[in-house]
């Protein structure tokens, strides 16, 4: 299923998200740079991708780590997941934190996230007494067991 999204350059320099497989769900987003951007290790900067969305109602754009780039060099969004509401229509930037102990250069079209459109339901949250009873039930964290 293919949706259309309008985008914004907001620079000429821009690249425009692109999928790196046929069957991909995570479109690239690339780093639109004046020069290298180092990031000191656990430190967090800001980078800029200098587009902008249009994305239709009902849907989210989900912005996800790289995981070449999270698993080889230890940069992955600060927020862990990001969310570009449909009524957003600033530039995206991305949040990457260096999560080792090294410094890292990020640099002008460089891959730093990926984007997923997805559809979602709002919740009309309706107080109750009462829930439905389940197996689980209240069991939380680790209670459904680690094997």
């Amino acid at each position: 299923m293919k949706q259309q999204i309008h985008i914004k350059k907001l620079s000429e320099k821009a690249i425009i998200p692109s999928y790196g497989s046929e069957f991909a769900a995570g479109a690239d987003l690339y780093a639109c740079l004046d020069e290298p951007v180092t990031i000191a290790p656990h430190e967090t900067k800001m980078i800029h991708t200098n587009i902008a969305l249009e994305i239709p109602e009902g849907f989210a754009g989900l912005v996800y780590a790289r995981s070449g780039l999270a698993s080889k060099r230890n940069l992955a969004p600060a927020n862990k997941v990001g969310v570009i509401d449909s009524d957003y229509r600033g530039e995206i930037m991305v949040a990457l934190h260096n999560h080792g102990e090294t410094e890292q250069t990020v640099d002008h079209g460089e891959r730093i996230a990926q984007l997923v459109i997805t559809p979602y339901l709002t919740a009309e949250f309706v107080t109750t007494d009462t829930l439905s009873d389940t197996v689980r039930g209240s069991g939380g964290f680790g209670s459904t067991g680690t094997k």
